[in-house]
């Protein structure tokens, strides 16, 4: 995962004056400003760009696979890649590159905190693909896009294990292994009816881990806190 910032041609946060991404430098910032507008601030905004970032998103990932598992069927690789482009997927990317810091978002969308939401982080993330390939090409976007998700083709379970959520790879780690199934709890509700966001634990006794997970649901909350305790219980 790229550890460089967002980097700001002057002070303050204003998305018009970014300049740079994860070393990425834009040769026409413009577009960067606009991959990182949602449409409740008004245009020129990123749909267009998450249009057409979802396509290149799709195409990095499935070679990335391609080449990472050559023996394994279209059906591992197809899980596979929808595990990754899954959009909790996306948004964690973006919550790592601190995407959700720079958002332009509507006052509304301010209000109930649209910078955490997986749908906005994960569309704002596909946009600023499809700004970067704009700015510079179809192979330099693949050189920049391909190393977020390295570590995230690294983790995937066997072929045969893929497809198969956090939740349940959790509970069959630990039935192998004799131990006491996770106990999960919602921690915190919040935002309004048309957008909750939820945040729910996760807590095993043994080994003893407890994580904590974000989404638009208990359930996409509960499997986020799944998928943290399974990364540290398989490091």
């Amino acid at each position: 995962m790229p550890s460089r910032p967002l980097r700001v041609a002057q002070a303050g946060n204003d998305a018009t004056r970014l300049r740079e991404f994860a070393g990425y430098a834009f040769a026409a910032p413009a577009l960067l400003a606009q991959a990182l507008t949602h449409r409740s601030a008004g245009s020129p905004h990123n749909e267009r760009l998450e249009f057409l970032g979802d396509a290149l998103v799709n195409q990095f990932v499935a070679e990335a696979l391609y080449l990472h598992w050559p023996k394994a069927d279209e059906g591992a690789l197809t899980r596979a890649r929808a595990e990754l482009v899954r959009e909790s997927a996306l948004a964690g990317l973006a919550r790592e590159l601190k995407l959700g810091e720079h958002l332009v978002l509507g006052p509304g969308e301010m209000k109930t905190g649209g910078h955490r939401r997986d749908s906005i982080l994960a569309d704002a993330l596909e946009a600023l693909v499809a700004a970067i390939h704009l700015d510079s090409g179809f192979e330099a976007c693949r050189a920049v896009v391909l190393p977020w998700f390295a570590p995230l083709i690294e983790a995937l379970p066997p072929p045969n294990k893929v497809g198969k959520d956090a939740k349940t790879r959790l509970q069959e780690w630990l039935q192998a292994r004799q131990r006491a199934l996770p106990a999960y709890a919602l921690v915190e509700e919040g935002g309004d009816d048309h957008a909750r966001i939820f945040r729910a634990s996760c807590t095993l006794a043994e080994p003893a881990v407890h994580t904590e997970g974000e989404g638009s649901s208990r359930r996409a909350a509960e499997q986020q806190a799944a998928e943290a305790a399974l990364r540290i219980i398989e490091a």
